[in-house]
């Protein structure tokens, strides 16, 4: 048996903020400084660095589990399943639902729970959780889904990534303009024949790693000491990621019996254009092979950095021809990784 991923679905929201929508905000660094570069010059080098030129924001009335569902009603329809044979409905977050303007975080119920509601699935047998794993929350349920399946206990599995981090990222620190909103999901079921999941690979890095992200206050400090948004130490996380990431990619693609030229893509976590650039280099480096030219499928330029959304929504628009120059065939080799929060690290090799 081998565990597939059969239908995939994304949901990208409708409301374009472009990075020219930045240029009368004030910014100040993470010690409180006002920063007294110009705007503008500020938003260039910021493009030059992440890629980004504009990102998707959620409308006022949707919350992260209405995105989830989105996504999740297109890889049910994509998957042709009847969505009361799904066993496990497993989501993908970090900061649950935020509503609009609002300043707390509501996971309770849980967010996998409110989708499966939404979607309208009676079958009490069918079980929702959440799962916690910053940006590589959705690598990691896919992770999970497929022991679940190879162990006997489910033959359909939903995973989904969602998130609006809009709604929880500081106007007043310069890294609020990589955050994005958006869902991914993808039905993952035990088939015969070959293919599938091959090999995946995870890893915590907690020990002095673990607060390179973070929840903190505005740059601000003439802001609500009470109020708390998502923070990074971007220096930090870019040669973390850099150090780990492509031996984490090394292990898991040896571990397959696959060899690097056999790799058609790599489906790597949006997070920052020139670090995923340089992660790919040093993993093709320590097989002393050039990087393929169009290997590394990217979204971020247009659609920003939405966490656990960022490798469905790819895999996604992939496998239905709506990302240009990029295609996939049967039995193609790729390779889904992320890192992110925690620290996390994980990666699967995938035969599609």
């Amino acid at each position: 048996m081998s565990i597939q991923i059969t239908g995939t679905g994304s949901y990208i929201p409708e409301l374009i903020q472009k990075n020219s929508d930045f240029s009368q905000q004030s910014f100040f660094t993470i010690e409180g400084q006002a920063i007294d570069t110009p705007t503008d010059v500020v938003v260039e080098k910021f493009k030059a660095i992440t890629g980004i030129s504009e990102r998707r924001y959620a409308q006022n009335h949707l919350t992260a589990s209405d995105l989830g569902a989105f996504a999740a009603e297109k890889a049910i329809l994509d998957a042709k399943i009847d969505p009361e044979s799904l066993d496990y409905i497993i989501c993908a977050h970090n900061f649950g639902d935020v509503k609009s303007d609002a300043i707390q975080s509501d996971i309770l119920p849980c967010l996998a729970a409110r989708i499966k509601h939404l979607l309208k699935i009676k079958n009490p047998k069918c079980v929702a959780y959440d799962i916690l794993f910053g940006c590589p929350g959705w690598v990691e349920g896919v992770i999970q889904a497929q022991a679940f399946i190879r162990a006997g206990m489910a033959k359909k599995c939903l995973i989904i990534g969602a998130e609006t981090l809009s709604r929880v990222v500081d106007s007043f620190d310069r890294d609020s303009m990589i955050y994005a909103d958006g869902a991914g999901a993808t039905i993952v079921e035990g088939r015969d024949g070959g293919g599938g999941i091959i090999a995946h690979e995870s890893a915590s890095f907690t020990h002095d790693e673990i607060y390179h992200l973070f929840f903190g206050n505005s740059n601000n400090k003439l802001e609500d000491k009470d109020v708390r948004y998502i923070k990074m130490y971007g220096r930090k996380i870019y040669e973390f990621a850099l150090n780990n990431v492509p031996t984490a990619l090394k292990t898991c693609l040896d571990n397959s019996g696959h060899d690097i030229s056999e790799v058609k893509k790599i489906l790597i976590h949006q997070a920052n254009e020139k670090m995923d650039e340089a992660i790919i280099k040093r993993f093709y480096r320590l097989y002393k092979t050039p990087v393929p030219e169009g290997v590394m499928p990217m979204t971020i330029h247009k659609l920003g950095n939405s966490s656990v959304a960022t490798v469905p929504t790819l895999f996604d628009l992939i496998c239905k021809g709506k990302l240009e120059g990029h295609t996939l065939s049967k039995g193609d080799i790729i390779i889904f990784a992320s890192v992110g929060a925690g620290m996390h690290i994980n990666a699967i090799v995938y035969k599609y």
